[in-house]
Protein backbone atom coordinates (compact mmCIF):
# COMPACT_ATOMS: atom_id res chain seq x y z
CA UNK A 1 0.00 0.00 0.00
CA UNK A 2 1.71 3.71 -1.37
CA UNK A 3 0.45 6.79 0.41
CA UNK A 4 -1.50 9.15 -1.78
CA UNK A 5 -0.98 13.07 -1.32
CA UNK A 6 -3.94 13.88 -2.83
CA UNK A 7 -2.79 17.45 -3.10
CA UNK A 8 -2.52 21.36 -1.91
CA UNK A 9 -5.90 22.59 -1.38
CA UNK A 10 -6.90 25.83 -2.71
CA UNK A 11 -7.74 27.51 0.63
CA UNK A 12 -6.19 30.28 1.81
CA UNK A 13 -3.14 29.36 3.31
CA UNK A 14 -1.46 26.04 1.73
CA UNK A 15 -2.61 22.84 2.58
CA UNK A 16 -1.11 19.22 1.81
CA UNK A 17 -3.25 16.10 2.43
CA UNK A 18 -1.13 12.71 2.56
CA UNK A 19 -4.01 9.73 2.31
CA UNK A 20 -3.40 6.43 3.48
CA UNK A 21 -5.30 4.26 0.48
CA UNK A 22 -6.34 1.33 2.39
CA UNK A 23 -9.62 1.61 0.13
CA UNK A 24 -7.60 1.32 -3.07
CA UNK A 25 -5.68 -1.75 -1.00
CA UNK A 26 -8.26 -4.05 -0.89
CA UNK A 27 -9.07 -4.21 -5.18
CA UNK A 28 -6.80 -7.03 -4.44
CA UNK A 29 -6.80 -9.77 -1.44
CA UNK A 30 -5.57 -8.05 1.78
CA UNK A 31 -5.14 -10.61 4.90
CA UNK A 32 -7.19 -7.87 7.11
CA UNK A 33 -4.64 -8.18 10.32
CA UNK A 34 -1.63 -7.01 7.81
CA UNK A 35 -3.58 -4.62 5.74
CA UNK A 36 -4.03 -2.98 9.45
CA UNK A 37 -0.36 -3.63 10.40
CA UNK A 38 0.75 -2.15 7.02
CA UNK A 39 -1.34 0.82 7.60
CA UNK A 40 0.20 1.96 10.91
CA UNK A 41 3.60 0.83 9.37
CA UNK A 42 2.85 3.15 6.39
CA UNK A 43 1.88 6.27 8.52
CA UNK A 44 5.05 6.15 11.18
CA UNK A 45 7.10 5.97 8.10
CA UNK A 46 5.32 9.41 6.75
CA UNK A 47 5.83 10.93 10.57
CA UNK A 48 9.17 9.76 10.49
CA UNK A 49 9.86 11.34 7.09
CA UNK A 50 9.18 14.46 8.48
CA UNK A 51 5.29 14.99 8.43
CA UNK A 52 4.38 16.84 11.23
CA UNK A 53 0.68 17.03 12.15
CA UNK A 54 0.27 20.56 12.43
CA UNK A 55 1.54 21.31 8.83
CA UNK A 56 0.33 18.40 6.67
CA UNK A 57 -3.09 16.33 7.27
CA UNK A 58 -2.08 12.73 7.42
CA UNK A 59 -5.23 10.41 7.44
CA UNK A 60 -6.79 6.93 6.53
CA UNK A 61 -8.81 6.82 3.26
CA UNK A 62 -11.56 4.61 5.22
CA UNK A 63 -12.07 6.94 7.94
CA UNK A 64 -13.37 9.66 5.81
CA UNK A 65 -16.63 8.31 4.50
CA UNK A 66 -16.51 11.31 1.70
CA UNK A 67 -14.25 9.04 -0.54
CA UNK A 68 -16.04 5.81 -0.72
CA UNK A 69 -19.24 8.03 -1.41
CA UNK A 70 -17.57 10.17 -3.91
CA UNK A 71 -16.31 7.62 -5.73
CA UNK A 72 -19.89 6.26 -6.49
CA UNK A 73 -21.78 10.06 -7.70
CA UNK A 74 -18.19 10.42 -10.04
CA UNK A 75 -19.06 6.86 -11.36
CA UNK A 76 -22.36 7.87 -12.65
CA UNK A 77 -20.41 10.63 -14.77
CA UNK A 78 -17.71 8.98 -15.79
CA UNK A 79 -18.02 7.00 -19.31
CA UNK A 80 -16.22 3.15 -19.23
CA UNK A 81 -14.49 4.10 -22.56
CA UNK A 82 -12.24 6.73 -20.33
CA UNK A 83 -11.54 3.48 -17.67
CA UNK A 84 -10.88 0.76 -20.28
CA UNK A 85 -7.94 3.13 -21.49
CA UNK A 86 -6.44 3.46 -17.98
CA UNK A 87 -2.76 1.35 -18.86
CA UNK A 88 -2.40 0.90 -14.81
CA UNK A 89 -5.28 -1.32 -15.43
CA UNK A 90 -4.77 -3.11 -18.18
CA UNK A 91 -0.57 -4.05 -16.93
CA UNK A 92 -2.37 -5.47 -13.42
CA UNK A 93 -5.25 -7.04 -15.29
CA UNK A 94 -3.09 -8.89 -17.46
CA UNK A 95 -1.17 -10.86 -14.61
CA UNK A 96 -4.13 -11.68 -12.62
CA UNK A 97 -6.57 -14.28 -13.21
CA UNK A 98 -9.57 -12.96 -11.79
CA UNK A 99 -10.49 -9.27 -11.88
CA UNK A 100 -12.23 -6.92 -9.60
CA UNK A 101 -14.97 -4.23 -10.28
CA UNK A 102 -12.40 -2.06 -7.65
CA UNK A 103 -9.49 -2.42 -9.78
CA UNK A 104 -11.20 -1.24 -13.11
CA UNK A 105 -12.87 1.52 -11.10
CA UNK A 106 -9.48 2.05 -8.71
CA UNK A 107 -8.83 5.75 -10.83
CA UNK A 108 -12.30 7.05 -10.05
CA UNK A 109 -11.73 6.49 -6.48
CA UNK A 110 -8.14 8.45 -6.86
CA UNK A 111 -10.21 10.85 -8.64
CA UNK A 112 -12.49 11.32 -5.20
CA UNK A 113 -9.41 11.61 -2.92
CA UNK A 114 -8.09 14.73 -5.15
CA UNK A 115 -11.60 16.19 -5.85
CA UNK A 116 -12.94 16.12 -2.31
CA UNK A 117 -9.95 18.51 -1.79
CA UNK A 118 -10.40 21.23 -4.25
CA UNK A 119 -6.32 20.54 -4.58
CA UNK A 120 -4.59 22.72 -7.57
CA UNK A 121 -1.80 20.51 -7.23
CA UNK A 122 -1.33 16.82 -6.95
CA UNK A 123 2.41 15.61 -6.63
CA UNK A 124 2.49 12.59 -8.65
CA UNK A 125 5.38 10.22 -10.47
CA UNK A 126 5.44 9.91 -13.92
CA UNK A 127 3.41 6.48 -13.86
CA UNK A 128 0.23 8.35 -12.42
CA UNK A 129 -0.23 11.07 -14.94
CA UNK A 130 -2.64 9.25 -15.90
CA UNK A 131 -4.67 9.30 -13.24
CA UNK A 132 -4.61 12.96 -12.73
CA UNK A 133 -5.07 13.77 -16.36
CA UNK A 134 -8.16 11.58 -15.77
CA UNK A 135 -9.10 13.08 -12.68
CA UNK A 136 -9.10 16.51 -14.64
CA UNK A 137 -11.91 15.17 -17.24
CA UNK A 138 -14.05 13.99 -14.36
CA UNK A 139 -13.73 17.57 -12.63
CA UNK A 140 -14.33 19.09 -16.02
CA UNK A 141 -17.63 16.83 -17.09
CA UNK A 142 -19.28 16.79 -13.91
CA UNK A 143 -18.59 21.14 -13.95
CA UNK A 144 -20.61 21.23 -17.03
CA UNK A 145 -23.43 18.89 -15.90
CA UNK A 146 -23.68 20.04 -13.09
CA UNK A 147 -21.97 23.93 -12.52
CA UNK A 148 -19.21 24.78 -10.89
CA UNK A 149 -18.26 22.21 -8.18
CA UNK A 150 -14.66 20.75 -8.37
CA UNK A 151 -11.46 22.58 -8.69
CA UNK A 152 -9.59 21.23 -11.98
CA UNK A 153 -6.13 19.68 -10.91
CA UNK A 154 -3.22 19.83 -12.12
CA UNK A 155 -0.27 16.68 -12.01
CA UNK A 156 2.87 18.42 -10.10
CA UNK A 157 5.96 15.78 -12.36
CA UNK A 158 9.28 16.44 -10.89
CA UNK A 159 12.04 16.34 -13.59
CA UNK A 160 14.27 13.88 -11.51
CA UNK A 161 12.93 10.99 -9.89
CA UNK A 162 9.52 11.35 -11.00
CA UNK A 163 10.40 7.51 -12.09
CA UNK A 164 12.58 5.69 -10.29
CA UNK A 165 13.33 2.61 -11.65
CA UNK A 166 14.28 -1.18 -10.58
CA UNK A 167 17.77 -1.73 -9.35
CA UNK A 168 17.47 -5.16 -10.82
CA UNK A 169 16.04 -3.71 -14.33
CA UNK A 170 16.49 -0.09 -15.21
CA UNK A 171 13.56 -0.21 -18.11
CA UNK A 172 11.03 -1.13 -15.52
CA UNK A 173 9.75 1.15 -12.85
CA UNK A 174 10.70 0.73 -9.14
CA UNK A 175 7.38 -0.90 -7.70
CA UNK A 176 5.74 -2.86 -4.90
CA UNK A 177 4.37 -5.22 -7.45
CA UNK A 178 7.82 -6.77 -7.73
CA UNK A 179 9.00 -6.11 -4.20
CA UNK A 180 8.84 -9.70 -3.71
CA UNK A 181 12.20 -9.69 -6.21
CA UNK A 182 15.33 -9.43 -4.38
CA UNK A 183 17.63 -6.93 -5.42
CA UNK A 184 14.25 -5.05 -7.33
CA UNK A 185 14.10 -1.84 -5.13
CA UNK A 186 15.22 -0.20 -1.68
CA UNK A 187 13.05 -0.02 0.66
CA UNK A 188 12.17 2.79 3.36
CA UNK A 189 13.36 0.13 6.15
CA UNK A 190 15.72 -1.96 4.87
CA UNK A 191 18.62 -2.36 6.85
CA UNK A 192 22.50 -0.63 5.76
CA UNK A 193 23.61 -4.15 4.66
CA UNK A 194 20.63 -4.78 2.18
CA UNK A 195 20.46 -1.41 0.89
CA UNK A 196 23.97 -1.54 -0.27
CA UNK A 197 23.94 -5.00 -1.40
CA UNK A 198 20.57 -3.55 -3.34
CA UNK A 199 22.50 -0.42 -4.55
CA UNK A 200 25.96 -2.52 -5.68
CA UNK A 201 24.47 -5.24 -7.78
CA UNK A 202 22.18 -2.62 -9.86
CA UNK A 203 22.29 -3.49 -13.26
CA UNK A 204 24.28 -0.52 -15.59
CA UNK A 205 26.18 -0.81 -18.71
CA UNK A 206 29.87 -2.19 -20.39
CA UNK A 207 30.63 1.40 -20.15
CA UNK A 208 32.45 3.72 -17.39
CA UNK A 209 30.75 6.97 -18.28
CA UNK A 210 29.24 8.79 -15.08
CA UNK A 211 26.70 11.41 -16.94
CA UNK A 212 23.29 12.08 -17.45
CA UNK A 213 22.47 10.61 -20.79
CA UNK A 214 19.22 9.86 -23.09
CA UNK A 215 20.78 6.95 -24.15
CA UNK A 216 19.21 3.66 -23.07
CA UNK A 217 22.02 1.55 -22.81
CA UNK A 218 22.71 4.36 -20.01
CA UNK A 219 19.56 3.74 -18.27
CA UNK A 220 20.78 2.32 -15.05
CA UNK A 221 23.17 4.90 -14.54
CA UNK A 222 20.65 7.71 -14.81
CA UNK A 223 18.66 6.42 -12.74
CA UNK A 224 21.66 5.84 -10.07
CA UNK A 225 22.29 9.37 -10.15
CA UNK A 226 18.89 10.73 -10.41
CA UNK A 227 18.68 9.08 -7.07
CA UNK A 228 21.69 10.65 -5.86
CA UNK A 229 20.79 13.80 -7.42
CA UNK A 230 16.78 13.48 -5.28
CA UNK A 231 18.24 12.39 -2.03
CA UNK A 232 21.49 15.32 -1.94
CA UNK A 233 19.39 18.02 -3.37
CA UNK A 234 21.96 19.26 -5.59
CA UNK A 235 21.79 20.47 -9.32
CA UNK A 236 22.94 18.57 -12.04
CA UNK A 237 26.20 19.77 -12.63
CA UNK A 238 26.90 19.45 -9.05
CA UNK A 239 26.48 15.80 -9.20
CA UNK A 240 28.45 15.08 -11.91
CA UNK A 241 30.87 17.43 -10.19
CA UNK A 242 30.91 15.20 -7.14
CA UNK A 243 32.02 11.80 -9.50
CA UNK A 244 34.95 13.55 -11.13
CA UNK A 245 37.37 11.49 -9.57
CA UNK A 246 35.17 8.25 -9.26
CA UNK A 247 36.73 4.99 -11.04
CA UNK A 248 34.09 3.30 -12.50
CA UNK A 249 30.55 2.25 -11.83
CA UNK A 250 31.93 1.01 -8.36
CA UNK A 251 31.97 4.09 -6.94
CA UNK A 252 29.00 5.40 -8.43
CA UNK A 253 26.76 2.49 -6.63
CA UNK A 254 29.26 3.22 -3.45
CA UNK A 255 28.31 7.02 -2.96
CA UNK A 256 24.78 6.34 -4.04
CA UNK A 257 24.71 3.99 -1.21
CA UNK A 258 26.11 5.87 1.30
CA UNK A 259 23.72 8.77 0.72
CA UNK A 260 20.94 6.73 0.46
CA UNK A 261 21.57 4.84 3.82
CA UNK A 262 22.46 8.16 5.47
CA UNK A 263 19.25 9.79 4.40
CA UNK A 264 17.34 6.74 5.64
CA UNK A 265 19.16 6.00 9.14
CA UNK A 266 17.18 8.51 11.13
CA UNK A 267 13.93 7.74 9.42
CA UNK A 268 14.00 4.08 10.35
CA UNK A 269 15.04 5.37 14.05
CA UNK A 270 12.19 7.48 14.42
CA UNK A 271 9.79 5.01 12.62
CA UNK A 272 10.48 2.57 15.40
CA UNK A 273 9.85 4.98 18.37
CA UNK A 274 6.17 5.58 16.47
CA UNK A 275 5.73 1.88 16.43
CA UNK A 276 6.43 1.16 19.89
CA UNK A 277 3.10 3.86 20.36
CA UNK A 278 0.86 2.21 18.45
CA UNK A 279 -1.66 4.62 21.15
CA UNK A 280 -0.24 7.81 19.79
CA UNK A 281 0.22 6.50 16.01
CA UNK A 282 -3.63 5.97 16.17
CA UNK A 283 -4.18 8.74 18.07
CA UNK A 284 -2.24 11.14 14.96
CA UNK A 285 -4.18 9.55 12.42
CA UNK A 286 -7.54 10.54 14.01
CA UNK A 287 -6.63 14.05 14.06
CA UNK A 288 -5.84 14.14 10.73
CA UNK A 289 -9.39 12.04 9.48
CA UNK A 290 -10.79 14.95 11.75
CA UNK A 291 -9.10 17.59 10.11
CA UNK A 292 -9.77 15.76 6.50
CA UNK A 293 -13.38 14.96 7.43
CA UNK A 294 -13.48 19.20 8.05
CA UNK A 295 -12.87 19.51 4.25
CA UNK A 296 -14.22 16.71 2.64
CA UNK A 297 -17.66 16.47 4.31
CA UNK A 298 -18.94 19.63 3.48
CA UNK A 299 -17.51 19.25 0.11
CA UNK A 300 -19.75 15.74 -0.30
CA UNK A 301 -22.77 17.66 0.79
CA UNK A 302 -22.14 20.29 -2.09
CA UNK A 303 -21.93 17.40 -4.55
CA UNK A 304 -24.71 16.05 -2.95
CA UNK A 305 -26.73 18.88 -3.52
CA UNK A 306 -25.47 19.67 -7.05
CA UNK A 307 -26.91 16.25 -8.18
CA UNK A 308 -30.25 16.48 -6.25
CA UNK A 309 -30.41 14.45 -3.29
CA UNK A 310 -32.02 15.36 -0.47
CA UNK A 311 -29.32 16.25 2.94
CA UNK A 312 -30.68 14.32 6.14
CA UNK A 313 -32.35 16.48 8.84
CA UNK A 314 -31.14 15.66 12.60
Amino acid sequence: MAPSKVGSSVREEKVNFFCLVDLHAITVYQDPEELRRQTRSLAAVLFAAGLHPDKSTVFVQSHVAAHAESCWVLNCVTPMGWLERMTQFKDKSSRQESVSAGLFDYPVLMAGDILLYDSHEVPVGDDQRQHVELARDIAIRFNRIYGDTFVVPEPMIPEIGARVMGMNDPTVKMSKSFAHIRGHAVRMLDEPREIERTIKRAVTDSGSEIAFSDDPEKAGVNNLLGIYKVITDKLQDEVIADFADARGYGDLKSRVAEVVIDALSPIQERYYEFMDDPAELDRMLARGAESAAAVATPKMDEIKQRVGFTLPQF
